[in-house]
């Protein structure tokens, strides 16, 4: 079966040939062979997950370049965590693409777009499966390649092409960053695969070893949206609904904790890189749950969760064995939540003629019910309501923070206590404001004048988010019960190591976290439900809520520290380049033909004048014999 497991790949990867290779010649029935590819790769994915016992299994398919003492051949690594990572990849992906073929009924280049998804599903199956860090960035640079084609869509709309380029751009720093690590694993360990720098790298010095770990770590807040690489994330919104969900719940935003989570031998070897971690982790968790609070945009608050509940996954794996297998089960959990939010909210805008603004909206519970419902069950899910499935991940994230020793219990876990506390206001308020209130739609016009009618969304998009809704609620039972899902990461990620202390009695934090969060849920009915929501935004507001709208001022913070002065740079590298080396090169030319013309003068063609020349040379050659005889 493992030799085989190419096929998990080449599913989607011919769908996407031949989807964007045919042409209008597939327009009929494209949609149909992009979902069909994914939903074979799901299918064999269950068949490899259940034919093995999560033991690391590597297998070769091709030498792929040996170069000097790199020889690197093209391979797949079947263990529990790849595994994991393809049933969530390929059946949160089946979803989205049945969700899809109703979305964009109406988009003339529906066949492309499922290409692209295609696209985008296979690099991230090579990213998850390949069995060293040059195959894993290679499907790498794929995600990157698809999400700019996915995020830019809509071409007629400069928005999209601009947070394309942004996100193409900023994923591109952490690239570099996951590069030089690559670079230094082969200087001082000699391999780039799993199995060779996993055995060997203690064997490197540790300053190289915590570099390593660094560079790793740019590389996955370049990819997960975590400080200070998270500004591109929320602007991916730009691009179709489904593709925010592809994009923000089970794929590429989750490729960052993949990669601490698959490199944990090398982060087990640096406690300071672990710490940084758990810093960029924390820091990125509260700065998702403060934007997310001021924000009107459905999907960009949404956006902005997902940067929070990545920090959470983020502050977990850096808790070392701790955290692996915890932050993972969030991951797994908030796949199917927040799928289904961003699922659900694309409902809300199919039924509101696109609109986003919540501001817009109230009162559609009883327009559309079952989008209410299972919209209401992924947030109860995030939220972490009582034995729904983010209560089960989130939860016991919490209690590992509080596990720490010293400083780091108290800041983490109050951080994390915190997050939650937000979590709960920013989504009650979304909630309210999309779902319940006054149907202030009814007063309002579409932008080519035209009244709304929200209505439910066909059956084609409410299965999926029905399924995803089941997913939310009893995902994190499933994984809890009996220890499975850590059990069974255990041969990849190590035992899960239970702290022995904490700076919180263990029994009062499941309470703490219960309290705060229905705390979130009353501040936001006092805030927002008893409240009559104005349609337009109030700009009187306080210098906290200014800041939260500007994104914390993150995007003017890479505009002065990267954008400005790599712009100055440029300039002056062109400068320097003009008048510098091209002024150098033409000087010595121009010396060289202004020289050659003034010699070339000297060629008259008459004997005399060479006569005389000779002459002249004579008595200047006869001069210095006679300066050296008697000095």
């Amino acid at each position: 079966m493992i030799a085989s497991s190419w096929l998990l790949v080449a599913f989607p990867a011919l769908g996407a040939l031949i989807l964007l290779a045919g042409g209008r010649r597939t327009d009929a029935w494209g949609h149909l062979l992009g979902c069909a590819t994914v939903i074979a790769s799901f299918v064999y994915g269950l068949v490899l997950f259940f034919s093995e016992n999560g033991s690391a299994s590597d297998t070769t398919f091709y030498s792929w370049f040996p170069v000097g003492n790199l020889s690197l051949d093209f391979g797949f690594r079947i263990d529990a965590l790849s595994l994991v990572f393809v049933l969530l990849i390929t059946g949160v992906g089946s979803l989205i693409h049945v969700y899809s073929i109703g979305y964009m009924a109406e988009d003339p280049d529906r066949r492309r777009f499922f290409g692209y998804l295609n696209l985008f599903v296979a690099s991230m199956l090579v990213l998850v499966l390949g069995n060293n860090f040059v195959t894993l960035y290679l499907g790498w640079e794929g995600v990157g390649l698809a999400s700019y084609l996915l995020i830019g869509w809509y071409t007629d709309r400069p928005s999209a092409a601009t947070a394309a380029k942004k996100a193409f751009l900023m994923n591109r720093v952490g690239d570099v960053g996951l590069a030089l690590a690559i670079f230094l694993m082969f200087k001082y360990v000699g391999t780039v695969t799993y199995a060779g720098v996993f055995a060997n790298i203690g064997h490197a010095p540790p300053g190289v070893i915590t570099a390593i770990a660094i560079l790793l770590l740019l590389g996955a807040c370049g990819k997960s949206g975590q400080f200070p690489l998270q500004a591109w994330l929320p602007d991916a919104m730009e691009g179709p609904t489904p593709v925010s969900a592809l994009i923000h719940a089970a794929t590429m935003v989750t490729a960052g904790v993949y990669l601490v989570a698959r490199a944990n031998p090398i982060f087990n070897e640096t406690e300071s890189g672990r710490l940084i971690v758990t810093l960029v982790g924390a820091v990125t968790l509260l700065i998702g749950c403060v934007i997310g609070c001021a924000y009107d945009d459905i999907k960009k608050v949404l956006a902005y969760s997902t940067v929070s509940q990545i920090g959470y996954m983020m502050l977990a794996v850096g808790l070392g064995p701790f955290g692996y297998a915890l932050g993972i089960m969030h991951l797994l959990t908030h796949g199917f939540f927040k799928a289904g939010l961003f699922l659900g909210a694309g409902s809300v805008m199919h039924g509101m003629n696109d609109e986003v603004d919540m501001r817009k909206f109230g009162g559609l519970y009883k327009r559309m019910p079952i989008t209410f419902a299972t919209f209401g069950l992924g947030y109860l899910a995030l939220i972490g309501f009582p034995f729904l499935s983010g209560y089960f991940s989130k939860d016991a994230i919490i209690e590992a923070a509080f596990g720490q020793e010293g400083w780091r219990g108290w800041v983490f876990g109050l951080a994390a206590l915190l997050g939650a506390a937000l979590t709960a206001f920013y989504m009650t308020r979304l909630v309210l404001m999309t779902f319940f209130g006054k149907e202030r739609w009814k007063d309002l016009r579409t932008e080519d004048g035209k009244e709304f009618h929200p209505h439910e969304s066909p059956r084609v998009m409410t299965i999926p988010m029905i399924i995803l809704a089941i997913g939310s609620v009893g995902a994190g039972a499933f994984f809890s019960l009996g220890h499975r899902l850590t059990d069974w990461l255990t041969p990849s990620l190590g035992e899960l190591t239970e702290a022995g202390h904490s700076v919180l009695p263990q029994a009062l934090i499941p309470w703490l976290t219960i309290l705060l969060s229905a705390l979130g849920v009353v501040v936001a009915w006092f805030v927002v439900g008893r409240r009559e929501t104005p349609v337009e935004r109030p700009q009187n507001v306080s210098p906290l809520v200014r800041a939260a709208r500007k994104d914390l001022y993150g995007n003017a913070l890479n505009e002065a520290l990267v954008a400005t002065p790599g712009m100055w740079l440029t300039r002056f590298s062109v400068f320097l380049d003009n008048r510098g080396v091209d002024g150098a090169v033409n000087g010595l030319a121009a010396a060289l033909g202004g020289g050659s013309g003034r010699l070339r003068r000297l060629q008259t063609g008459f004997v005399r004048s060479y006569a005389l020349s000779m002459l002249a040379g004579s008595f200047v050659l006869v001069a210095a014999l006679l300066l050296v005889r008697f000095s």
